[in-house]
């Protein structure tokens, strides 16, 4: 009798005939797999339902989901937070002796086994204090970066903290772990639309894991559902790759934002949270300029985000990304590239086709503190009745507490900017560098740009 090299869900009961509810099976074959260190390899031609059970499958070893097909069916959950599969490190978390930090530290006096992913947060200062439809009274100060064995932090610190209330390492895996292939449709929820995120899809919180090849469908939308926080979410570790996956855009609903007015709710395929070193590379989706589907990529306190290769309808860096933000060789469908955030931002080769090449979005201030570099790319514009479009898009009128200091970009270079504006060849149109960051305001009423008690620092070159 061969040993055996591979784990699969039949070991443990599957049947794999997309009506049995097949979750226990699937969670079992996982923790039998993690204990005796084995790949997961699935029947190439089953198909999977997971239904209504509050259960995940934790994932530690290699996957190979191959071409079996997976139904998530969130028409009746148990629980609508809990992933189906959690990727996740075996190597177990521990406290840092870490008070103070100070803002582009680049040494701790800690000197661990392993290279770690440490997250810091003094939940007694606020940042990103949102302004808008959507706004709140901010998000906890918070951190992310890469802790080397010999005590140096590899990305910069964004804030001085004068106390930390919180802060984890996880040790980095030294090698790798491989999710790949898997064809996946979710019978979407048809809950009431408020903002009640559904999360049943894959979280990733283990550093150095590379998800290959996913395929994301979703059917049985109808007149009304809770959005989606992502069916790929990256959470709270270093160097993730996603690559070779195709995406779907989920339909647009509205509720009651917190200012007491319709809004558009976000609801996405792909998500990044906290994430050093994240990368998305060959990834799909269809239909990347159909408006009634909203953008399918998002990310939170990210640092080093790089999008290549890609066609997606948005790529958003939500509450900051930090060190560099690129995405090169690429094409961005209706809801465009969005920004917030700090250091070197490059769009290379890219064709877009949002309202503005970049957007600096304005509930977070049109903060960008650094430099842009716009490079060979192509803007196509559409007609929605505007009488002028504007490359770079802003809002910050200088009277709104976002919790840091807002910037325009340093410096902007542009290079080899191509402008489709042919929907406008019947019509008076113009085109200018940047929107008014005071559009729309009854400036009678407001003081001097200079005197205002949030200063909005301008562009130097």
């Amino acid at each position: 009798m061969s040993l055996k090299t591979s784990v699969q869900y039949e070991d443990f009961g599957a049947v794999g005939d997309g009506v049995t509810d097949d979750m226990e099976a699937i969670c079992a074959a996982h923790d039998y797999a993690n204990s005796q260190g084995l790949p997961i390899k699935t029947r190439p031609d089953a198909e999977y339902y997971i239904g209504p059970k509050a259960l995940t499958a934790i994932i530690e070893t290699d996957t190979d989901w191959s071409t079996s097909r997976f139904i998530i069916d969130d028409r009746a959950v148990e629980d609508n937070k809990l992933p189906c599969f959690l990727v996740r490190s075996s190597l177990k978390p521990f406290t840092l002796p870490i008070k103070k930090l100070n803002r582009d530290q680049k040494h701790l006096d800690f000197y661990p086994e392993r290279a770690c992913y440490v997250k810091v947060t003094n939940s007694n200062e606020k940042k990103y204090i949102r302004f808008g439809l959507n706004q709140d009274n901010g998000s906890d100060q918070t951190d992310c970066f890469i802790l080397e064995k010999d005590g140096s932090i590899t990305v910069p610190i964004n804030w001085d903290y004068e106390q930390v209330t919180e802060i984890v390492a996880l040790p980095i895996d030294d090698n790798p772990l491989l999710i790949q292939g898997g064809i996946f449709t979710t019978i979407a929820n048809q809950a009431e639309s408020v903002y009640n995120y559904y999360g049943r899809g894959i979280d990733i919180t283990r550093s150095n894991t590379i998800v290959d090849g996913v395929t994301h469908y979703v059917v049985g939308e109808g007149k009304q559902g809770s959005p989606y926080r992502g069916f790929i979410n990256a959470i709270d570790c270093a160097d993730v790759t996603i690559q070779n996956c195709f995406f779907t855009g989920h339909k647009i609903y509205y509720t009651i934002g917190s200012a007491n007015l319709p809004v558009m709710m976000g609801s996405y395929d792909l998500h990044a949270n906290s994430i050093v070193n994240f990368t998305v590379r060959n990834c799909r989706m269809n239909h990347i300029n159909d408006r009634t589907r909203w953008g399918v990529f998002a990310s939170n306190f990210c640092k080093n985000i790089l999008v290549e290769d890609c066609i997606l309808s948005r790529v958003d860096a939500h509450m900051g990304v930090s060190g560099a933000y690129t995405v090169r060789n690429s094409r961005l469908g209706w809801q465009g590239l969005n920004a917030i955030g700090r250091g070197l931002l490059t769009l290379d080769y890219v064709t877009l086709y949002g309202r503005n090449l970049l957007f600096l979005r304005s509930d977070y201030g049109s903060t960008w503190e650094g430099n842009v570099k716009i490079i060979d790319c192509k803007w196509v514009l559409s007609d929605y009745g505007q009488n002028a479009s504007y490359i770079i898009g802003m809002y910050n009128n200088g009277m709104h507490d976002f919790g840091y200091t807002c910037y325009m970009p340093e410096t902007i270079e542009i290079k080899n900017l191509y402008i489709d504006d042919s929907a406008f060849a019947q019509k008076e149109h113009e085109i200018y560098l940047f929107s008014d960051p005071c559009a729309g305001d009854d400036m009678e009423n407001l003081p001097p740009f200079k005197e205002r008690p949030y200063p909005y620092i301008l562009s130097k070159k």
